[in-house]
């Protein structure tokens, strides 16, 4: 997993609430069992018209935010099933951190066991980042980890609540399995001293 430290990117204000698992990754898309290619089918019903071509009006299809790797979007962001591949469809795409002002716990959960950030703000916060980033699509954000705030285009910076824990994990790029290997040396430690 790659580490997570800070992020200075641009972003993409997707206006919707209640983003449900099945609109981040639809069904037909969860036979891989490997991250490669989840990108293309990310929001998949909203970003492709009937016959497969890309939706011109669909925010992700839009040119002035390629290569943004934050989106913004609305409370309860992740709801529905339990399924890793909507986080997987999110980061195989380019994005490394959603900000939102609430997420549904598994989603969230997935998120930060798969090394992609969430991060709640108030809706107010959210709301201005959509208009500023609507008419401003260069408008670049700064995430911070390590200090947990976001800092917004005017310089005001915002605290944001994570678990140590996964904190740790993120900033160190190690997922639960990567956590406990690192442990190797302590553990042999121990081990060596109650023998």
């Amino acid at each position: 997993m790659q580490p997570f430290t800070s992020l200075t990117a641009t972003a993409v204000p997707l206006r919707a609430e209640n983003v449900d698992t099945d609109q981040i990754i639809p069904a037909r898309y969860l036979t891989a069992v490997t991250r490669a290619g989840m990108g293309d089918g990310l929001f998949a019903a909203w970003r492709y018209a009937s016959d497969g071509a890309p939706d011109p009006e669909f925010v992700l299809n839009q040119a002035q935010h390629a290569g943004a790797e934050i989106l913004v979007a609305g409370r309860n962001f992740g709801s529905g099933s339990s399924r890793e591949h909507a986080v997987w469809a999110l980061t195989e795409y380019g994005f490394r951190a959603v900000i939102a002002p609430a997420f549904a716990d598994i989603f969230y959960n997935n998120s930060l066991k798969n090394g992609l950030l969430p991060v709640a703000l108030p809706e107010e916060q959210v709301a201005m980042l959509w208009d500023l980033v609507d008419e401003q699509p260069d408008t670049v954000i700064v995430i911070d980890l390590a200090a947990q705030t976001v800092t917004l285009p005017d310089g005001q910076q915002v605290g944001f609540a994570i678990d140590p824990y996964r904190k740790t994990c993120l900033l160190d790029g190690l997922d639960d399995l990567g956590y406990l290997l690192s442990k190797g040396p302590q553990i042999a430690a121990y081990e060596q001293q109650a023998g």
